[in-house]
Formats: structure tokens, sequence, C-alpha cells
């Protein structure tokens, strides 16, 4: 509507407002209504030019569908987040709520710190049965594991699980290395719960550590040690990420699932002299290992390398996508079983320390051996810890054994009662047979005899001539 057209407008209504009140007092009230109607549709009625921009302005504060469509997963993924944040908040908030309840558990873990181990025998003490090692005479003194810190790196299906087991064995100090984050695809393993997807597995083992104990200190890494920039960290938070700062960890535990980050491990060992243990579990989810490694006194992890390894073959390559490995918690839970079981037997002196062991599922089968390092092995900190190592054993004092002889019982008796062989000289050397050639220091149980075939006299048969058809002709006639 144009000025012109308000303005006729508000004529049009003053003069229908004289018509309705002709008297003098009306009259004038009527001019009064009409110039406040007049007034009314000039401000009811906007220009073009000014209905044109409220239009504007209103297509531009309402988005169409389509940008609304295209802003939903984003609004929806943030909105999880947040979600996940609150979650984590709230547990955090939990666990301080529970700590200042209990008068200082560090970590809420649902009970106080406890200064000192009690064997007291109650319901209370989270000690009494592991202290009861020690009056059944098989630990010395169990309190000593107070005192160790033992480095795990791989916090997955058999890190978790061993670094649950040692925080309930009550380990002075636990170091958790590890770079992946909680997925839902590791459910099919112990440990881990739902609610913790999209956290890092160090954060959320270190949470669930302290609720069970929290007596045992932590620190977590959330790196990959195979980076030059974190290899230096790690090697130093080894060395110096004791008990007490500054002194070396007692032990070293590799739980990763790779040959890279096992050779890294093994140069940061090899390099600093320090003990570690090996485990892993198989691809196809029925086998698995555990190594104590010594470097200078037993074969490091470069001495006999796998293939992938002795091939330099760049394990990357052996992954495909949409391609996994098989996973059972059954065997990750026997595998960090004897791992940890092998770290209490090492550390408090009980029991025999496997070098290896091995475990097969399919028949059960536990194989035993220890390796002696390779004088030729590629990792030249491994060869300079066994010139070492031959060092420590030369200055240790030589002791005499002395050997001796049996005594013989019996020899003579009234009865003459005499002891003959069954077997012969000569059937025993036809009983065995020839013996390998084999380095210095290994022996054959047995020798397998050579097969000596029988002689087999020729029999020759003389031709009668006689064809097929007349010999069965005789035969029917018999």
């Amino acid at each position: 509507m144009t000025a012109t057209h308000r303005k006729r407008r508000a004529e049009r209504l003053a003069g229908a407002a004289e018509r309705v009140s002709p008297g003098g007092a009306g009259r004038a009230s009527s001019g009064l209504w009409a110039r406040k109607a007049a007034a009314r549709c000039l401000l009811t009625y906007p220009s073009r030019a000014q209905q044109a921009n409220s239009v504007g302005r209103r297509r531009r504060r309402r988005p169409g569908l389509g940008a609304l469509a295209a802003g939903v997963p984003a609004m929806a993924e943030s909105v999880e987040r947040l979600q996940q944040r609150v979650e984590e908040l709230e547990r955090e908030l939990a666990q301080e709520r529970s700590r200042r309840a209990l008068g200082g558990g560090d970590g809420g873990g649902g009970r106080a710190r406890i200064e000192k181990m009690s064997p007291e025998v109650v319901d209370s003490n989270p000690y009494s049965r592991l202290m009861a090692l020690k009056r059944m005479g098989i630990v010395s003194d169990y309190e000593k594991i107070r005192t160790f810190a033992v480095a795990i790196v791989g916090v997955g299906g058999v890190g978790s699980v061993t670094a649950e087991m040692l925080t309930r064995c009550g380990i002075g100090k636990l170091l958790l290395f590890d770079y992946d984050k909680v997925e839902l695809a590791n459910m099919n393993r112990l440990f881990f719960q739902p609610h913790q997807a999209g956290l890092s597995k160090v954060q959320a083992a270190e949470h669930t550590l302290r609720n069970i104990n929290p007596d045992v200190l932590f620190e977590v890494h959330n790196y990959n040690i195979t980076t030059v920039e974190n290899f230096e960290h790690f090697m130093n938070r080894i060395s110096n990420g004791g008990l007490e700062e500054g002194k070396p960890v007692d032990l070293v535990l590799s739980c990763v699932d790779n040959f890279e980050a096992r050779m890294t491990i093994n140069t940061a060992c090899n390099e600093l002299g320090q003990t570690w243990m090996e485990s892993g579990v198989s691809e196809n989810a029925v086998s698995g290992h555990i190594q104590l490694i010594i470097p200078g006194e037993s074969a490091c992890f470069a001495c006999a390398p796998p293939l992938v390894v002795a091939a330099n073959i760049d394990e990357k390559t052996l992954k495909r996508e949409g391609v996994c490995a098989a996973s059972l918690p059954t065997t990750m839970g026997v595998v960090a079983g004897i791992l940890v079981q092998n770290v209490l037997k090492f550390l408090l002196n009980f029991g025999t320390v496997s070098f290896y062991l091995g475990y097969n599922a399919m028949q059960d089968f536990f194989p035993t051996m220890s390796m002696k390092p390779n004088p030729q092995c590629d990792d030249r900190n491994c060869r300079k810890q066994q010139e070492e190592y031959k060092k420590k054993v030369a200055a240790l004092p030589t002791q005499e054994v002395v050997q001796e002889e049996e005594e013989i019982i019996h020899d003579d008796n009234e009865w003459g009662i005499e002891l003959v062989s069954e077997v012969s000289e000569e059937e025993l050397k036809n009983s065995s047979g020839p013996i390998p050639d084999l380095p210095e220091g290994i022996t054959v149980a047995y020798t397998v005899p050579q097969k000596q075939e029988d002689p087999v006299p020729e029999v020759t048969v003389e031709d009668s001539g006689e064809s097929l058809e007349d010999l069965m002709a005789k035969m029917k006639n018999m």
C-alpha cells in the first residue's frame, strides 16, 4: 500500500466518524477518534519496501528443511559426546564422594588405604588370604610385593587381565602404556565394560583398578612407544619410574599384539639391561606363550626372531581390510594367569620360574624350554649384555664338585642271585641307530635304528604254455 492510498484511507475514516456523530461534542470526540484511527492506519500498514525487508528477514531466520536435515547428524554426535562426558564426570564425582566419605581412600575404591598388610583372618581384611601363603610356607615374606613396580605395555586382552591380577595381589606400583581406545569390539574379552567405550584403555583401566585396590600406585601413558619421540620417554620411565622416583622398575611385561612393539621393548630392555617378560596369543585364539628374557643370560627377542621379523617383512602389509584375528577370553585369561604366576614366582622367589612356557588349547599341551642367547645376535646391545654376563659369571667363586662313588649294596649274597641282561650286546647294537652330529651340550635320548630289509628269495615259475582259459577249466574240474 502506497503513501497516497494510506492518506485516502485516513480521510475516509475521518469523514465516516463525522457522519456518525453530528453534534458539537460528538463532532469533537469523533475528530479525535478519526485522528487516532488515521494514525493507527499509518502504523498498521507499512510501505512496500518495509514489507520486502521484513519478508527477507523472516526467510533468513528460518532455514529450509534441507539445511536442518543436514545438521541433524552433527547435532546428534555433539549430544552423544556431551552425554559421554557427563557420564564420565558423574563417575568421577561418585568416586570422589566415596573417597571423602571413607576418610581418604585414594580413588574411591570403597575402602580407605591400608598402610600395612595384615595376616589377620577377618572378613574385612582384603589381604588375609594372600598373607596365608606365608603361613603355609609358600612365600617367605608376601608383604614384600608392595615394594615392586611393574610396567605393562599393552592393556588389551592379556594386559588388562594381567594388570587386574597384579592389582588384586597388592603390587606396589603399575605403569600402564597403550595408545588405543576401548571399543565395543573388545567386549568379547575380560575386564573392560560397554560404558567405557570411547575412553582410552589406560584411562579406563586406571579408573577400574583404583576402585579394586586403592593401595596400588598407578602411572598411565597414552601413547605409541614405537614412535621416535615417545621411545625416549618410554625408556626414561622404565629406568626412573620405580616405586621410588629415580629408580628403575623391577619388571617389564610385554602384552602387545604386534612384532614392531615387541622389538621396541626388546631394544629398550637390552640397552638398559632390564629384565622383562614377553607374552602372546596366536591369531586363531587357541594357543599362546610366555617368555622370561634376562639380557645377556637368556635369548632376547631378536636372537631367534619370528619369520616376519627375520624376513624383514612389513607387518602392516599382512593385515587386510575387514579381516581381524580371532579372540577368546578363555585363552587370553589362561595366558594372563600363567604370566602373572611367573611374575609372582620371579619377584617373591618361590617355585620354578619358567623361561618359556607355551599353551596349546587344542591338545592341552604346555611345552617348556629355555634358550641361550645368540652370540651373533643382530642387536649390538644384546651382544654387549652377553659379554657383561660372562664377566659376571667368571667373577663368581668356583665351587668344587666332589663326585661320590656309588656304594654297591648286596655285592655278595648267600643265595647266589645274579642279574643277567636279557638283551645281548649284539642285539643292543642292532637296535640302536647312528648318533647325529649335535652341538656341544646337546644329547639325544634315544636313536632310531635303521630298517634292515629281509632278503626275499627269488621264485621262478616255469611257463607251461597253457592259456588262461585252459587253466580256468582245470580249476572248475578239480
